[in-house]
């Protein structure tokens, strides 16, 4: 089997959500007129919703990819890399616009443009990731959370 280890997909998950961290808040002060500490908070919060999901998605999504194409994540073609990212965005929103809503008081119309907002731009950040992360840190044959021959 050639998945990632459960230790390699926390450490590419918590390393996926600093980079977006830094970018999202940023975003949000911009967006509702907030101070850092509140842009945050609320985004601190959809980061570790999103921890909490992304491992779920892409565990997923790797063990799809390898059953249809016999293929490991690492030598993911371009078109299947964007697929991937855009995917994760959009899954990630339905986990994403009630926090915005109740969290962060923002009104429904508010919270999903806000959502799309951000889902655009992680969606351009996950292509980038995950690309770089997978040239740093290929995966290699034979490693992953499943023994030899459990899922075929």
């Amino acid at each position: 089997m050639a998945l990632r280890s459960l230790r390699e997909r926390v450490f590419q998950t918590l390393c996926f959500e600093l980079g977006g961290l830094l970018m999202a808040v940023p975003l949000y002060m911009v967006y509702a007129d907030s101070d850092a500490g509140e842009g945050a908070t609320l985004m601190a919060l959809v980061a570790v919703a999103v921890m909490i999901w992304s491992p779920v998605h892409n565990t997923l999504f790797d063990w799809v990819d390898l059953r249809l194409s016999g293929r490991v994540a690492s030598d993911r073609p371009q078109l299947w890399r964007v697929v991937h990212a855009i995917s994760h965005e959009i899954s990630a929103m339905v986990v994403v616009l009630p926090i915005l809503v109740f969290v962060g008081g923002l009104s429904v119309v508010e919270a999903l443009l806000l959502d799309v907002i951000l889902t655009f731009a992680y969606s351009l950040y996950a292509y980038v990731f995950h690309r770089v992360f997978d040239w740093l840190r290929p995966v290699r044959r034979g490693v992953g959370p499943f023994p030899a021959g459990a899922v075929t």
